[in-house]
């Protein structure tokens, strides 16, 4: 993950509980305004919030016609709906709405705003279905909004256990199936919300939260099954996916991401018990193949960092790993940085796009990776193939890749270790972090939140495990920009995958990219994740600045779009901080004065055409 700024130091991170005293008085402030907009100033008064408030009379009105979302719901969408964080399995965050076009995105105007209550970096998409919004907040809330108007039709909130661990304190989304709504709970339960209510239905502890395992990332529903991983990766946990009776809650298989002495790829582990605390923790939701019944996630970094304390190349650490949803056995894998000492979390799954090489269609999986370079992959019923590769931002580590297998020759000046300070390109910021990229089918390019010509430092130091302790094992260096002069920060690209050319480029001044991105049938981009807090519109095929609005934080989330009633509406989540803040802070180290601190605060803010 990303690294937070400050000098050269031993990482020893304490989790954001507790840090969490200092900012109690905005949070009880930002609720004081959220509760005027509810109308509801009593709820503040209460020292444990319920864990459902339903809705009113006016509210249950849209909520008695809501829509169950069915398995053939989720396999092909109506256009104007955004059932899941992506809208679609393959994870292209493509709409095909086309009412706010190239021609006419300059009268986008608000409709409604809303205060999420907390301070803390936002990371979900507004999630859609039948004019019913689904968003849900750090410090363990979901709330169900009337799309149209921003009208709060349910809330909920999960009371934390006061020991709770929690290092990055986010929540990247919801999951909708049936007649409920699935959120991971920061202290790794996984929670199954009565939609038309917002009433607890069941819960089911995942890990054990004193083992330092929680949870960010937005469920994924499949076959039945719900689908999630851990976070955790610092503290020298054993990553894993596992998936849960969507019914039920009934746990319906584990597959973990480090393998055990015996078991496929453990032969890439020393001998001995570092097994137990490897990492490659999964912190994103992963893209699924209903053709296949695969499901495809990231995995993180290994543990400790450095990878000469961890000899081989340690499967399945930053890595691509493809799941058997029906039965949770790892069907195939591709590796981007065997023996990985880069913090370099391969955590962003790839998107599923068939695209052309040569004379012949290959079945696609594209991923664009924090090490700086665009993997082109094949994907099957079971092994995942290398097809091509390239760098979209400066990357000074990899001297080659092999042609065959895509396996990179790493210059080993470029590779920290124990005791070994090294400096290299991208830094671990990453040149893409985890904010998703967008595919459009009908350009036939992807969108990426690229951050480029930025570079870290980091040493190796010896580590011993600890529960609840940091085991990176290192200490963060001076980061700097890489020689030669070229734009520092920040830029939108636009890549071809026919061709596997970069299109165009869009530089920011002066900010890092942290924008989610969104296509649209309407010919346009939209993404945030810039320091001026703007979203903006983008001109999909030549890349021409089109539109920007400032909200009242930076934005992270992805933007999702909908309508109702026949028109279309764009939701934005803002809220800056956490490892965008940090990335900001990383830059201002570098160009000291430049990048001043980014108001924080949640809201979801909706646009449309003017009338």
């Amino acid at each position: 993950m990303a690294r937070p700024p400050g000098g050269r130091r031993r990482l020893e991170r304490q989790p954001e509980n507790q840090m969490r005293s200092a900012s109690r008085l905005s949070i009880r402030l930002a609720w004081v305004v959220l509760a005027a907009a509810l109308g509801a100033l009593p709820l503040l008064a209460q020292q444990n919030p319920p864990r459902g408030s339903g809705p009113d009379a006016a509210a249950a009105a849209i909520l008695r016609t809501y829509q169950p979302v069915s398995a053939a719901r989720l396999l092909s969408p109506e256009d104007a709906n955004w059932l899941m964080i992506r809208r679609t399995y393959d994870g292209w965050g493509y709409s095909p709405l086309d009412q706010i076009t190239t021609s006419n995105v300059t009268r986008l105007r608000q409709v409604w705003s809303l205060p999420t209550g907390v301070d803390r970096v936002h990371e979900a998409a507004p999630i859609v279905n039948g004019g019913v919004m689904f968003i849900s907040t750090p410090a363990n809330q979901v709330l169900a909004l009337e799309a149209a108007t921003g009208k709060v039709l349910w809330r909920y909130v999960r009371p934390r256990p006061k020991d709770v661990f929690v290092l990055h304190d986010t929540n990247r989304g919801v999951a909708l199936f049936e007649d409920k709504v699935y959120y991971a709970a920061a202290e790794a339960v996984l929670v199954a919300l009565d939609a038309k209510t917002g009433k607890e239905v069941w819960a089911t502890t995942v890990a054990d939260n004193q083992s330092a395992y929680y949870l960010t990332l937005a469920p994924l529903v499949a076959q039945g099954k719900v689908l999630v991983g851990a976070s955790g990766g610092e503290f020298g946990v054993r990553g894993f996916v596992a998936a849960y009776d969507a019914k039920t809650g009934k746990e319906a298989w584990r597959t973990y991401t480090v393998p055990a002495p015996g078991e496929p790829g453990s032969e890439t582990w020393p001998k001995g018990d570092q097994w137990k605390t490897g990492g490659a923790p999964v912190w994103v939701t992963g893209n699924y193949d209903p053709d296949t019944n695969l499901a495809f996630f990231g995995t993180g970094n290994g543990g400790p960092w450095m990878g000469d304390q961890r000899p081989g190349d340690n499967l399945y650490v930053g890595s691509t790993v493809a799941f058997d949803v029906a039965t949770g056995r790892i069907k195939g894998h591709f590796q981007y940085d065997p023996n990985e000492s880069w913090d370099w979390d391969e955590v962003s799954p790839p998107i599923l796009v068939d695209y052309r090489r040569g004379d012949r269609t290959v079945k696609g999986l594209i991923n664009v990776a924090r090490n700086g370079f665009l993997w082109f992959l094949e994907r099957s019923g079971g092994p995942i193939t290398f097809v091509d590769g390239t760098p979209f931002v400066t990357n000074d580590v990899y001297l080659r890749l092999d042609p065959k297998t895509g396996r990179p020759e790493v210059d080993p000046a470029r590779k920290p270790g124990t005791g070994k300070t090294a400096q290299f390109c991208p830094s671990p910021h990453g040149g893409k972090n985890w904010p998703p990229i967008a595919f459009s089918p009908k350009t036939r390019m992807i969108y990426i939140p690229a951050n480029n010509n930025l570079c870290g430092t980091l040493t190796g130091v010896p580590v011993r495990y600890e529960k609840k302790r940091s085991f990176s094992g290192s200490m963060s260096g001076q980061p700097f920009a890489a020689p030669g002069g070229g734009h520092v920060g920040g830029e939108v690209q636009a890549w071809n995958v026919d061709t596997g050319k970069k299109v165009w480029t869009h530089e920011y001044a002066k900010t890092p990219n942290w924008g989610s991105m969104l296509a649209t049938g309407g010919g346009l981009v939209f993404t945030g994740g810039t320091n001026d807090r703007k979203i903006h519109a983008f001109d999909a095929a030549a890349g021409t600045l089109l539109w920007e609005a400032q909200v009242g934080s930076g934005i992270v989330a992805p933007p999702t779009t909908f309508t109702v009633n026949g028109r279309q509406y764009l939701a934005v989540h803002a809220g800056w901080g956490g490892d965008p803040r940090g990335m900001q802070n990383t830059m201002n180290r570098i160009f000291p004065g430049e990048f001043p601190p980014v108001p924080e605060g949640g809201s979801i803010t909706v646009f449309a055409l003017e009338n």
